[in-house]
């Protein structure tokens, strides 16, 4: 294996924190998610979903080269591209609207915790991605997981500002 591929696959060796190396790296994806979109906006914000999510898949391939277990609780890429394809909402809801991204707060909560409850209680799509056993469904699971976080964000936005303001 690389270290180039452990760097990337353990998000600069995040996954090697302890307990819940996954939540942890759920919560290096929240300052990373932050600092690329204070850099480069919204856009350069989706452009690293897509190229972290490549870069995330190679690297677990080479991480689980002749290993029998296809998901190491030490490779949290998987999770941080999850956990901003469920902050997409948030990011594209201050952008829209021209005001921090701070100012959605309670988006950035709720996105992490339903990112984390999907990617914990795996339902439907997220388990079958997740029983696939290879490098693909490691990624995938967390790319579903935050897509029903992400539509559970915009539900709750919708709720809070058109039905209780």
């Amino acid at each position: 294996m690389t270290a180039l591929a452990r760097l990337i696959g353990t998000v600069f060796y995040v996954g090697h924190l302890k307990p819940a190396p996954g939540t942890w790296g759920s919560l290096a994806a929240l300052p990373l998610g932050f600092l690329i979109y204070q850099i480069g906006g919204f856009w350069l914000f989706a452009l690293s979903i897509v190229v972290g999510f490549f870069k995330g898949w190679w690297a677990t391939q080479e991480m689980t080269k002749g290993r029998d277990n296809h998901d190491p609780s030490e490779i949290v890429i998987d999770e941080v591209i999850g956990q901003w394809i469920a902050l997409i909402p948030v990011f594209y809801g201050a952008s829209l609207m021209g005001v921090s991204v701070t100012l959605l707060w309670p988006g950035w909560i709720a996105a992490f915790l339903l990112f984390r409850a999907f990617d914990i209680l795996k339902p439907w799509l997220v388990g079958w991605a997740d029983r696939r056993d290879d490098a693909l469904g490691v990624m995938l699971d967390d790319v579903i997981a935050g897509i029903f976080a992400a539509i559970c964000v915009v539900g709750l936005a919708a709720l809070f500002h058109l039905v209780l303001m």
